[in-house]
C-alpha cells in the first residue's frame, strides 16, 4: 500500500501541493463514408419515374418571368401613384395658404384703400367750411397725394381683383382634394395601371393650368368679353368617337354593361335639360356679374382721380367748389369699392363661371359615353346615372321623372320650368 501510494503521488511538504497523472488509451479511428443525396426536386424526380422522362415544362418555371415582369410594372404603377398622391398633398396645402394670403389682400387693401379716401374727402370738406385767411396749403396737398394713392392702390387692386382669386384658390384646392381621394380610393381598391397614372398626371396639369398659382404672366383674365365654364379636366381625357348611328341591340335587361335604351333615352334627356336651363342660366347671370363688376371697376378709379384734381385747385380764387367735388367725389368712391370689393362681385363671377365649367363636365362626361357604339367600352351605365343623380343633388327616381318631363315638354313644344340640379 505504500509503494502504491509513493509510485501515484508524490506529497511535497513545503508546497502542500499534489500532482496527478491519468493516461487514457486511444481508441482507433473509424471513418464514415455519407452517400450523396440526389438534388432534383420532387417534380423532376415526379417525371423520370418508372423510366419515363417528362418532356412537358414546368409552368410554374414557365411563368415565374412573366410574374416577375408582372408584378414589377404593377408595383412601378404604385409607386409613380405615391409620388403624384405626394404632389396633390402638397398643391392642396399650397392653394389652401395662397387663398388665406388673398383673402387677407383683399380685406387689407379695401380697409386701407376707404381710409385714405375718407380721409381725403374728410380734409376735403374742412377746407370748404374754412373761413377766409385760413391756410389751407398743407390741406390742399394731404388730400391731392391721399387721392391719388387711393387712385394708385384701386387701378391695381381692381386690376387682380382678390375676391375672385380667393374663390379660385378655394376651388383649386376642392378639386385637388377630389383628385386625391380618387387617387387614394384606386389604390385601396385594386391594382393600378400605366394608364391611371397617365389619366392621373393629365388632371393634375389640367387642374395646373385652369387655376394657377402666379400673377404675372399666367393669370386668368379677370375682365373677359363674355364668361367662358372653367375647364379643369384633361379636354383629351374621353375623345370623341365615330358618332355614326349603328344600331345598338338591347336585350330588354340590364346585361349590356348596365345600358338599356331607356337609360340611352334618359341620359340624352337630363343633358338636354342641362343645356336649356342649367347652362344656360348660370351664363347669363355671369355676363350680368361680368359687366357689373366692368362698371365699379372703371368708375371707383375715375371718382378717386376727380376727387384728386378737385383737391388739387382747393383755394380761394376758385371759391368752395373745388373742395366740394373732392370731397363728394372722394366719399362716392369709397362707396362703389366697397360694393365692389365688400360684396366680392369678382367672387360671384368666379362662382358662376365655375358652375357653368361643372354643368359642362357633367354634359360631357354623358355625351361621351353616348357617342360610344360599343355598350362595353362605355362606363357602367348603372354607375353612370347614380354619379348623374348625385351631382345633381337629385334620387335615381327624379332623375327618371326629370327626364320624362323634358320629354313631354319637348313633345308639347313647352318649355320645362324645372332645372336639373338642385344643389346651385
Amino acid at each position: 500500500m505504500a509503494s502504491l501510494q509513493a509510485s501515484n503521488f508524490v506529497l511535497s511538504s513545503s508546497s502542500k501541493q499534489i500532482y496527478a497523472a491519468i493516461s487514457v488509451p486511444k481508441l482507433p479511428s473509424i471513418r464514415l463514408s455519407v452517400p450523396k443525396v440526389p438534388t432534383r426536386v420532387l417534380s423532376d424526380e415526379l417525371n423520370t419515374r418508372d423510366g419515363f422522362i417528362n418532356t412537358i415544362p414546368d409552368e410554374k418555371n414557365v411563368t415565374r418571368t412573366s410574374l416577375v415582369q408582372e408584378s414589377s410594372s404593377v408595383s412601378m404603377a404604385t409607386v409613380q401613384l405615391y409620388a403624384i398622391l405626394e404632389a396633390v398633398a402638397d398643391r392642396v396645402e399650397m392653394h389652401s395658404n395662397i387663398g388665406d394670403q388673398r383673402e387677407n389682400w383683399n380685406t387689407l387693401l379695401l380697409n386701407s384703400i376707404n381710409m385714405i379716401t375718407l380721409t381725403a374727402a374728410t380734409m376735403a370738406g374742412v377746407t370748404a367750411t374754412g373761413g377766409a385767411g385760413v391756410s389751407i396749403l398743407g390741406l390742399k396737398l394731404a388730400s391731392t397725394l391721399l387721392f391719388s394713392a387711393a387712385t394708385g392702390m384701386l387701378v391695381m387692386m381692381n386690376k387682380i381683383q382678390p375676391s375672385q382669386l380667393v374663390e379660385e384658390q378655394r376651388n383649386a384646392t376642392r378639386f385637388f382634394k377630389q383628385l386625391q381621394s380618387q387617387i387614394q380610393t384606386l389604390l385601396a381598391v385594386g391594382s393600378p395601371s400605366k394608364d391611371d397614372v397617365k389619366d392621373a398626371m393629365k388632371k393634375v396639369l389640367a387642374l395646373d393650368k385652369a387655376y394657377p398659382l402666379p400673377l404675372l404672366g399666367v393669370m386668368l383674365e379677370k375682365f373677359p368679353e363674355s364668361l367662358k365654364p372653367a375647364v379643369w379636366w384633361p379636354t383629351n381625357q374621353s375623345p370623341k368617337t365615330n358618332k355614326s348611328k349603328e344600331a345598338k341591340h338591347f336585350n330588354g335587361k340590364v346585361d349590356n354593361n348596365g345600358w338599356t335604351e331607356e337609360l340611352e333615352t334618359e341620359m340624352r334627356e337630363i343633358v338636354e335639360v342641362i343645356k336649356r336651363k342649367d347652362s344656360e342660366d348660370y351664363e347669363r347671370l355671369g355676363n350680368k356679374a361680368l359687366k357689373l363688376n366692368k362698371v365699379l371697376a372703371k368708375t371707383g378709379p375715375l371718382l378717386t382721380g376727380i376727387a384728386a384734381l378737385g383737391s388739387a385747385f382747393m383755394g380761394s380764387s376758385h371759391g368752395p367748389w373745388a373742395a366740394i367735388v373732392a370731397a363728394v367725389a372722394g366719399s362716392l368712391a369709397s362707396a362703389v369699392n366697397t360694393f365692389e370689393h365688400g360684396s366680392q362681385v369678382g367672387m360671384v363671377f368666379e362662382m358662376y363661371r365655375n358652375n357653368a365649367g361643372f354643368f359642362k363636365l357633367v354634359q360631357e362626361s354623358i355625351e361621351s359615353n353616348l357617342d360610344e357604339n360599343d355598350v362595353e367600352k362605355r362606363e357602367n351605365g348603372e354607375l353612370l346615372e347614380m354619379k348623374v343623380a348625385l351631382q345633381l343633388g337629385r334620387s335615381l327616381s327624379q332623375l327618371r321623372d326629370l327626364a320624362k318631363k323634358s320629354s313631354y315638354s319637348r313633345i308639347e313644344g313647352s318649355p320645362i320650368d324645372e332645372f336639373a340640379s338642385k344643389l346651385f
